[in-house]
């Protein structure tokens, strides 16, 4: 008996906490993607806005939020180099969203179903992973890399362990006591136990203590307080303030062959991230709902080509944002549309006050996030499933720590890949199915005869003892690969030295497929 669907109110209830908590998470990362991107601030609010307002409504998925993505810095930052300025950028980037949109129309997200599932885990554990890492020099008041970067690459010759291991002398106390509160906090939120408490998200919880605790340092113990960068750094000067930053794009530019390079490159990059995370969103989601990849592209499209005309980054779907809705009870995408409401109403109404937000707090909250994604059980469970799915699960992990998260889910891909093409290559080609005794021995071919079978058909037909009767049935079998095709009917030859009965039922002859007989 299915349970009858949430009322609007039940989800809203869910939902309204959720997009706080999601707010939160974005805040930072959009100023970091937009930081380490070498654009200005503002482009990645009008990213993270966008992807709420615009790409949430539209979206195919209830859970997944959009946003500028730290997958993408890399190539926003020798984009923009490459082409000399922001705004000639941003028309790169309308192009980008022209295609994605030109995708999804033609369908091409059928690609998402090629995914394997152990690859999609390995890449949410190495992102939990990659989140517990990166966000441990912030919780501790060390603030040198802007936050919401995954790349294992860090500022300068430094990478994610030495920023790490550079900590010594650079930790400030008071970071230290409100990360760890505030991880205790979230831990207890957790507990079953925690009853009605539950109802306010355990994030806004430790924002709000955070942020009245540092308050009180600064008057009653300025030493004490965070300030500068250990605060949350939001551009201040309400609307017209905001307005005065936008950066428009430069029409002229879509001749230079430049602009069509980068369009395309962003174009392919957003589209195969976007589809990663829709994958990964959904098998994170207590409901287990499927998502169009084909709607999710088109929706991707629109949102990405309308942020090039306002100003703003490269936008994707984005599982850390999407684990941390899911995470606060999310149900539906209310969610991801009002944490973009609350994005713009503060960044216009109350700037001076995100400004003195503890990033060890918003900190904390990554940590927590990142643990739940990255927790031991994922990799005790793909022990036990084995080694085809152990395997490219800690391969995508260990790939993905040490490049970055494109990178390292191709290589996870390619390690799966053999596995998938090792099971087909030791698959029995031919299958005996008449009964034990028989005189007759009948052999089915299987529904796929490619050439990863023809070894094992080979062997199979080599093997065969003299004076032996034998009947290949091809009737069930859907595709004979010519070289297996060649193989059967060139046995005859063999199997007539061998005195060998040997007969062919429902296999084409060689001229249908254009084999050359011998």
């Amino acid at each position: 008996m299915t349970a009858a669907p949430a009322s609007w109110r039940e989800n809203l209830r869910a939902d309204l906490p959720a997009s706080l908590v999601v707010f939160l998470v974005a805040l930072p990362l959009c100023l970091g993607v937009a930081l380490a991107s070498g654009a200005p601030l503002v482009a990645g609010l009008i990213a993270g806005i966008i992807g709420g307002l615009v790409v949430a409504p539209l979206s195919a998925s209830n859970l997944m939020v959009s946003g500028p993505a730290a997958g993408l810095t890399a190539v926003v930052l020798s984009a923009i180099g490459r082409l000399g300025a922001f705004d000639v950028f941003l028309t790169a980037l309308v192009l980008a969203g022209a295609m994605q949109l030109g995708f999804g129309l033609a369908r091409a997200g059928f690609i998402a179903k090629y995914f394997p599932s152990s690859v999609i885990k390995g890449m949410l554990a190495a992102i939990g992973i990659t989140l517990v890492l990166k966000q441990i020099p912030h919780a501790m008041g060390y603030d040198a890399e802007a936050m919401g970067l995954e790349q294992f690459q860090a500022v300068g010759n430094e990478n994610t362990f030495t920023t790490i291991a550079h900590l010594a002398g650079r930790i400030n106390p008071t970071a230290v006591v409100l990360s760890v509160c505030s991880l205790v906090i979230l831990f207890l939120w957790d507990d079953p136990r925690a009853g009605a408490l539950k109802r306010i998200p355990g994030a806004l919880i430790v924002v709000l203590l955070g942020t009245v605790g540092n308050e009180i340092l600064v008057r009653r113990w300025p030493a004490l307080q965070l300030a500068g960068d250990e605060l949350v750094q939001v551009p201040s000067g309400g609307l017209a303030g905001f307005l005065g930053e936008i950066t428009l794009p430069r029409w002229d530019a879509v001749l230079q062959p430049q602009v069509w390079v980068v369009a395309i490159t962003i174009a392919l990059v957003a589209s195969l991230e976007t589809l990663l995370s829709l994958e990964a969103t959904d098998k994170l989601d207590p409901l287990k709902r499927h998502s169009s990849a084909d709607r999710e592209l088109r929706a991707q499209g629109i949102g990405n080509l309308l942020s090039g005309v306002v100003g703003g980054l490269p936008l994707t779907g984005v599982i850390v944002r999407s684990a941390a809705n899911i995470e606060s009870g999310g149900r539906t995408r209310t969610s991801a549309i009002l944490h973009a409401v609350w994005l713009a109403l503060a960044l216009l109404l109350i700037p001076g006050v995100l400004n003195r937000v503890p990033l060890a707090a918003l900190a904390a909250i990554l940590i927590h996030v990142g643990w739940k994604l990255a927790h031991p059980v994922h990799l005790l469970q793909a022990w036990r499933i084995g080694r085809d799915q152990f395997l490219p699960f800690t391969v995508t992990i260990l790939a993905i720590l040490f490049t970055d998260l494109l990178t390292g889910v191709i290589i996870g891909l390619l390690v799966g890949a053999f596995f998938i093409l090792k099971e087909h290559a030791d698959a029995p080609g031919l299958t005996v199915v008449s009964p034990p005794g028989a005189v007759l021995t009948r052999y089915a071919l299987g529904q796929q005869a490619t050439f990863l079978t023809k070894v094992r058909i080979e062997k199979t037909l080599n093997d065969l003892q003299p004076d032996s009767r034998v009947e290949i049935d091809a009737r069930d079998c859907r595709r004979i690969d010519p070289d297996v095709l060649q193989l059967l009917h060139d046995f005859r030859d063999t199997a007539t030295e061998r005195r060998i009965d040997y007969r062919l039922v429902g296999v084409p002859g060689l001229a249908a497929t254009g084999a050359t007989p011998h």
